[in-house]
């Protein structure tokens, strides 16, 4: 089902389409992929404690949590009331949801071990903005990001008949990336360590 909400200033927020809870063979296809790569970097990171930008309903973040055991996880979002009826499916006791905006963070330098976007910097007004942010506050770790691949993004949207008079764009997609453009963005705050390209996504792990 797709679903589109946004807040006071127009920014779409939570998922358009549930790709998490598919049971469309092609997008569970897609999606196992995505999360395997998505693993692999976190692993690579091995993060000591997380704040993940944009969390959404919680279900990447949730899964972090578990994992890390007692260290700390913060998921931030923005307000929705169908976001936040989501957290409450999804607590740990290391894990604390917070309701902001990532231009301007209320944590210290290097206060993370890792700063995490998937699939979110795409919908954002001032993307540089909040990778500055999100670099600041995991200095000495990693940020772990991923957008849709352009234009391979637009043109599958195109071929399956969704979005045609956006040509293709997806609802709040504000910023559109190749692999190469978004590898040299992610260059101006810290090292790109990994590059992946799950399809039709671009992932990046970057050591700041």
């Amino acid at each position: 089902m797709t679903t589109i909400t946004r807040d006071a200033e127009g920014t779409v927020t939570g998922n358009t389409y549930d790709k998490y809870g598919s049971t469309n063979p092609a997008v569970r296809l897609m999606m196992e992929n995505f999360e395997r790569t998505l693993d692999e970097l976190w692993g690579k990171a091995c993060p000591s404690s997380i704040l993940d930008v944009g969390c959404g309903e919680g279900v990447l973040t949730h899964k972090w949590a578990q994992r890390l055991g007692d260290r700390r996880v913060v998921g931030i979002d923005l307000e929705d009331p169908a976001i936040q009826h989501e957290w409450v499916k999804r607590q740990a006791r290391n894990l604390e949801y917070r309701i902001m905006k990532a231009e301007s963070l209320p944590f210290a330098e290097g206060e993370f071990g890792m700063a995490s976007a998937i699939e979110v910097l795409e919908h954002l007004p001032n993307p540089a903005q909040t990778l500055s942010e999100m670099a600041r506050v995991a200095r000495g770790g990693h940020l772990l990001v991923s957008v849709p691949r352009e234009p391979l993004w637009r043109g599958l949207n195109m071929v399956r008949g969704a979005y045609v008079k956006e040509l293709g764009n997806t609802p709040g997609h504000l910023n559109h990336w190749s692999r190469r453009g978004f590898v040299n963005l992610l260059s101006g705050y810290g090292e790109v360590v990994a590059t992946r390209s799950p399809f039709p996504w671009t992932m990046l792990l970057v050591r700041v």
